[in-house]
């Protein structure tokens, strides 16, 4: 405590830059706090609106290596040239078997697709489309697209056989409406007549402009794949099953899974960019704080010299002497640190209600914001780091002060 007491006593006494650099550790936190919870907060917001927006495991059509040609098993040959395989229409089939028995030990609702490429013709317009068959009730279950309808309701595929929900830049394009009836060419040239039942808006010009959706019978026939699907899509009650669920699932039947995370694995890696960044940020902004605590520190050991000869002469060994002044500098840091957490958690707050509208087809939004105790203890713990490491340097040239040179004027 008598030491705790002196180095108060020291700091006290240079009230002015005491402030000063109090002032600028708690700049440093408080704007390390507002910065981190922004960017966490966007990210977590970002984080939710993709999984929202795509399922969590999707098994697809195809293999992950190539299947091996039927040539090489009964020839050993270096490369076959000229081979012709038997026609095969590629895609899941029975698709109720292989949905009932993932059934059986996934946690989680499942939806089927089938997605091909058609021509959409109204008017004497024509626009390509990636048309795609889904099950209504099931679909609604592991995607969002009730929260992007404009007009309409997507529901109203269950009870139109030959109904259509498109986006609305797509009708816009074709002076199409709703309830208007348009017509689909496929690959094969096979035509047929759907019904807009519904118009949504997503803010992705390609699915706006280039998506459709229609009953999953409707497509099969369209696309003539009748039982036949290419994906399934599942949304699982625990997202952190992803990988497992999905390796499972492609053991089990052969085809290819792929969780969300593998999916936007560059994203993933992106983001661990982003966070280094915005730590070493973080931390350059705390190290510059602590310069102005090694300023002050400094001057009161140059201003002490002759207080540091005197405790030394009473006996006080350099270990006391060196830890009065690293108080110093951690006094300077802790007062700072408590002003930082209070002004970043005002920033927070008000960077929470700040409102704006990035396009006229967004409701008005806030800031994402993530308050976490994390925060403050880390934006803390850097600053009383570099406040005992700013006030470590001048103590150990106090402790190391010559008392007798100092009595007889020698600095």
């Amino acid at each position: 405590m008598l030491l705790l007491r002196i180095a108060a006593t020291h700091v006290r006494n240079r009230m002015r830059q005491t402030v000063v650099s109090t002032l600028g550790v708690a700049l440093g936190v408080g704007f390390s706090v507002a910065m981190a919870s922004l960017m966490e907060g966007s990210q977590r917001d970002f984080m939710t609106t993709l999984i929202e927006a795509i399922p969590h495991v999707e098994i697809l059509d195809e293999q992950r290596n190539p299947a091996e040609q039927p040539a090489t098993a009964k020839y050993d040959a270096v490369a076959f040239h000229g081979l012709r395989p038997l026609e095969d229409l590629r895609g899941i089939r029975n698709p109720t078997e292989a949905i009932a028995s993932l059934r059986d030990w996934v946690l989680g609702d499942f939806a089927q697709r089938l997605s091909g490429q058609a021509v959409l013709r109204y008017s004497g317009q024509d626009i390509g489309m990636t048309l795609v068959g889904v099950v209504p009730r099931r679909e609604l279950l592991v995607s969002k697209v009730r929260e992007d309808m404009r007009a309409g309701s997507f529901e109203a595929l269950d009870t139109t056989a030959n109904g259509l929900v498109i986006g609305g830049k797509a009708a816009s394009r074709l002076g199409a409406e709703l309830g208007d009836t348009v017509t689909l060419t496929s690959a094969n040239g096979i035509a047929k007549r759907f019904k807009i039942v519904g118009l949504f808006h997503t803010g992705i010009t390609t699915s706006d402009e280039g998506l459709a959706y229609a009953p999953l019978k409707a497509v099969q026939i369209l696309l003539e794949k009748p039982d036949i699907i290419n994906s399934i899509s599942i949304r699982l009650a625990d997202i952190r099953q992803a990988n497992d669920v999905a390796a499972r699932a492609e053991r089990q039947l052969g085809y290819k899974a792929v969780s969300w995370e593998e999916a936007n694995e560059g994203l993933m890696e992106a983001f661990v960019v982003r966070n280094a960044i915005m730590y070493t940020v973080v931390g350059a902004i705390l190290v510059v704080a602590g310069f102005g605590i090694f300023n002050i520190v400094s001057t009161i050991v140059h201003e002490k010299a002759r207080d540091i000869a005197i405790l030394k002469s009473l006996g006080f060994p350099e270990s006391d002497i060196q830890q009065i002044f690293v108080l110093e500098g951690l006094v300077i840091g802790i007062l700072g640190a408590l002003a930082g957490c209070l002004l970043g958690f005002g920033l927070s707050s008000y960077l929470a209600t700040v409102k704006f509208e990035v396009t006229t087809d967004i409701e008005m939004t806030r800031l994402p914001i993530h308050f976490s105790y994390i925060h403050y203890v880390l934006s803390c713990f850097l600053a009383l780091f570099s406040s005992a490491i700013a006030g470590l340097i001048p103590a150990r040239k106090a402790a190391k002060l010559n008392p007798v040179d100092i009595i007889r004027g020698a600095t």
